[in-house]
This record gives structure tokens, C-alpha cells and sequence, in this order.
């Protein structure tokens, strides 16, 4: 995981970008994958834990209407977390990540649901993985190397 950050934060520095994280069910591990390296601070921006849906809409203006037509773990929150991260920052590329970690779910939103979102100026995309009921800390780590992934591809 180190490397990738590494190799995340070279590819945003010779772009230019600064990145911010909007994180819930990895409770801020993306960030704090990236400050792990030395010399970040020219690269991460800011990170948003948003782990309730109240902290969501107070920091990353997530819309009340969309977590009740949605739910917290949808691409459509995904979408507003990852723009909100840009709007409420510096930053010129923002990951979102909202998901089931385990243990738990439901039939209609099972564990490992992980929905990701990757905002910058050109737009923002979305997507959800099926990571399965491999246990919380497993879903949790795929979770990060997904998004420092996204990011990658984002910046080269």
C-alpha cells in the first residue's frame, strides 16, 4: 500500500493536483495512507471523515433528499461526497468512499458494498464494488487500494 501511495502522490505532484479524501466507512485510512509518506503535505489537501449522514451534509453538502431516496451507501451519495470534497477545498481531485464494511448489511445493500466516487474539474464518476463478506478490516483495506487506484488513474 505504501508504494502505491508513493506512486499516487508523484503522479499528482508532476500534474500538479492537490487531492482531498471524503471518507465514511474507511473512517479517514486513504488519507491517512497518503500522510504516511514524506513530503505529502505539497499534494494532500484535506481529508473529510464524514462517517454519519448528519457529518456528510454539514461538511461535503450531501442533499437530506438523496440519503432518503438512496441511502448512505449509493453512488448518488458517492457522487456528492467526492464533489462536495472539491467544493469545500483547495484540492483539484477528490476520491469519496461510503460502504458496508461488515459486519452486517441487508439483502438489498449486502456487506462488502463499497460505492466510490472520483471528482475533479472534468466531472465526476462513480462506481460500486462487490468486495463480499470478507470482514471489516478486509474491506476496509480493499476499500483504500481502490480509491489510491482511482487517484493513480486519474493523474496519469
Amino acid at each position: 500500500m505504501e508504494a502505491l501511495a508513493t506512486e499516487v502522490l508523484a503522479a499528482a505532484r508532476a500534474k500538479g493536483l492537490m487531492i482531498a479524501t471524503a471518507e465514511s466507512c474507511t473512517g479517514g485510512l486513504v488519507s491517512g495512507a497518503l500522510t504516511e509518506i514524506p513530503g505529502s503535505s505539497d499534494v494532500v489537501e484535506r481529508g473529510f471523515t464524514t462517517y454519519s449522514n448528519a457529518a456528510k451534509q454539514q461538511m461535503l453538502g450531501v442533499r437530506a433528499e438523496t440519503l432518503a431516496a438512496h441511502g448512505a451507501v449509493s453512488e448518488e451519495v458517492a457522487r456528492e461526497m467526492a464533489e462536495g470534497a472539491l467544493t469545500h477545498s483547495a484540492a483539484g481531485l477528490a476520491v469519496s468512499i461510503t460502504g458496508i464494511a461488515g459486519p452486517g448489511g441487508s439483502e438489498h445493500k449486502p456487506e462488502g458494498r463499497v460505492s466510490f466516487g472520483l471528482a475533479s474539474a472534468e466531472g465526476c464518476r462513480t462506481e460500486t464494488i462487490e468486495f463480499g463478506a470478507i470482514g471489516r478490516s478486509n474491506v476496509r483495506r480493499a476499500s483504500v487500494e481502490h480509491a489510491l487506484r482511482l487517484l493513480l488513474g486519474a493523474c496519469t
